[in-house]
C-alpha cells in the first residue's frame, strides 16, 4: 500500500481479485498487488505476518484476510500486543478458571478462547514483552492454551495473523525478539 505494507508470502501465482475492493481504497498497481496477495493467502491455514509503517493499513489487510478465508463466519479478535500488561497477560490471552486468583469469580475464556474457530490479529507483535513471546510460541507450535488455574491444556483452532512496523531481524539480533516466534 503505497510501498508501506509488505506481505511475506510463499511464491505462488497471483489470483485476479475480479473487481473486489476487499475494503481497500485505490486502483494503483501496488494496491492491486496487495489485493492479490490477500486473496492468495486467505484460504491457506498458515500464520501470516504483515509488515509496514504505522498507519499503513495493516489492520485492514488482516481483516480482509479473515473476511476472505474459510474462517469468515468465525470470530475475528484483535489485540494490541504492545498494550498487553505482562502481569495479567496469561489470563488476558488464555483465560482463567473461577477461583484461580483473588477476584476470579467466574471462568474467563481469554482472547484465544474467544477467537476459537476464527482469526486472532496480533497487532504490534514486534513490541510484545519477552515473557509473553514464550507463551505465544507455545500456541503457535501446539495450538494449546492453559488457562490460569487450569489443570489441563485446551486445544484452540485459531488462525494467527500478526502485524508489526518493527524490524524483527534487528530485534532478534538485539535479543529483544525470539527468532522462533
Amino acid at each position: 500500500l503505497a510501498d508501506r505494507v509488505v506481505l511475506l508470502l510463499h511464491t505462488i501465482p497471483s489470483i485476479a481479485p475480479q473487481g473486489r475492493s476487499l475494503g481497500l481504497v485505490g486502483q494503483h498497481a501496488s494496491i492491486e498487488r496487495v489485493r492479490n496477495d490477500i486473496l492468495s493467502v486467505a484460504d491457506l491455514e498458515v500464520p501470516v505476518l504483515i509488515r509496514g509503517e504505522t498507519g499503513a493499513g495493516k489492520e485492514l489487510v488482516a481483516s480482509a484476510i479473515h473476511q476472505n478465508s474459510r474462517r469468515r463466519t468465525g470470530p475475528y479478535v484483535s489485540i494490541n500486543m504492545a498494550a498487553i500488561n505482562p502481569t495479567t497477560a496469561v489470563s488476558d490471552l488464555f483465560g482463567h478458571i473461577r477461583g484461580a486468583f483473588t477476584g476470579a469469580n467466574r471462568d474467563h475464556k481469554g482472547y484465544f478462547g474467544n477467537a476459537d474457530g476464527g482469526t486472532i490479529f496480533l497487532d504490534e507483535v514486534g513490541d510484545t514483552p519477552p515473557e509473553i513471546q514464550v507463551m505465544l510460541l507455545r500456541v503457535l507450535e501446539s495450538g494449546e492454551i492453559q488457562p490460569v488455574g487450569g489443570r489441563t491444556a485446551t486445544t484452540v483452532d485459531v488462525r494467527i495473523v500478526a502485524a508489526t512496523d518493527s524490524n524483527l531481524e534487528d530485534a532478534v539480533q538485539r535479543g529483544t525478539f525470539r527468532a522462533p516466534l
